[in-house]
């Protein structure tokens, strides 16, 4: 096993998953409203990226209130993007995983705030996702294929869409946009990778829908995110592959 790659991709899922908690804090807001301008003790947030980067407080206002949370954000992120590393090894595609993970679980947590995927998000992550693969397929030493993931992203995203044509109350259309990025790394590694992260996505939603019922905290008429469920399924299969 290579130590260097996993180290450095600890680092970097700690320095950047320190940085999220404030852009995950703008970005849950309701469809249609404008972004969050201020922390949530009120305090009005500078313009430009130190506005939409920073730590889990408010340090400008040092208001109590002022957390944006959670702090675990930085420790999950850490552990993920070390995971990756050990998973996939000294290969070029890490480095486009490394750069989706922060990504990845800023929409988790948007999502569960507010039931929202960001356009400003998901459809930037897959435009750069894709060329940056392409990218890496022209480099040695990679292991897959950027046809094959092109290709899946364009497979799951019909599917998603047929979903939500069929029952677009339980299935939202941020959904359908987010289901191609996350089909690309699935993609990338095999149609194998690309059944069991789209089926761990449903199986991951089912138990936690069945939880729920099961201990009344929520009725079959609750919305639940599916975004999260989406990008822990695919996280698993990259780690599982």
């Amino acid at each position: 096993m290579h130590v260097y790659p996993i180290v450095a991709a600890a680092v970097w899922g700690t320095l950047s998953g320190l940085l999220l908690p404030r852009a995950a804090h703008r970005l849950a807001v309701p469809s249609g409203e404008p972004w969050a301008a201020a922390c949530p003790s009120g305090h009005l947030l500078p313009p430009g990226p130190r506005g939409w980067l920073g730590p889990e407080r408010c340090s400008d206002c040092g208001a109590p209130g002022g957390r944006y949370g959670p702090w675990l954000l930085a420790a999950g992120c850490a552990l993920l993007c070390a995971g990756l590393a050990a998973a996939v090894g000294p290969h070029p595609e890490l480095a486009v995983w490394l750069l989706l993970v922060p990504v990845a679980l800023t929409l988790a947590l948007v999502d569960l705030r507010v039931f929202r995927l960001p356009d400003v998000l998901t459809l930037p992550a897959f435009a750069a996702t894709a060329a940056l693969l392409g990218a890496a397929a022209l480099l040695p030493d990679h292991r897959g294929s950027w046809l094959r993931a092109l290709l899946a992203a364009a497979a799951v995203g019909a599917l998603y869409f047929l979903l939500f044509l069929i029952n677009p109350a339980g299935m939202g259309f941020g959904d359908v946009k987010l289901a191609p990025t996350v089909a690309l790394p699935l993609g990338w590694y095999g149609w194998g990778t690309v059944v069991g992260g789209t089926f761990a996505a449903f199986a991951l939603g089912a138990v936690v829908g069945l939880a729920l019922l099961a201990t009344g905290r929520a009725s079959r008429k609750s919305p639940l995110p599916f975004g999260p469920f989406m990008l822990l399924g695919s996280a698993a299969a990259l780690l599982l592959t």
